[in-house]
């Protein structure tokens, strides 16, 4: 088991890190983390939009000249 990797989060209304040792080493608390491409977090829903939101923005930003530009119809 690489213990570098081994990361832990606590999904909680009272919010508290994990107590958990492994080969007497506790790894790391995390607040968030990706999973399939979505952000899991305590805040799943602000988390969630505001990365969607984000991802909407950078591919809209890739096309900005095509649907920002004048186009001639003739």
């Amino acid at each position: 088991m690489n213990f570098e990797k081994i990361k832990v989060m606590r999904i909680s209304r009272q919010p508290s890190s994990v107590e958990i040792k492994v080969d007497q080493k506790q790894p790391e608390n995390v607040e968030y983390f990706n999973y399939l491409g979505n952000k899991i977090s305590n805040e799943i829903c602000t988390q969630e939009i505001k990365s969607r939101v984000a991802l909407a923005t950078a591919a809209f930003n890739k096309k900005k000249t095509l649907v920002t530009s004048n186009l001639d119809l003739n």
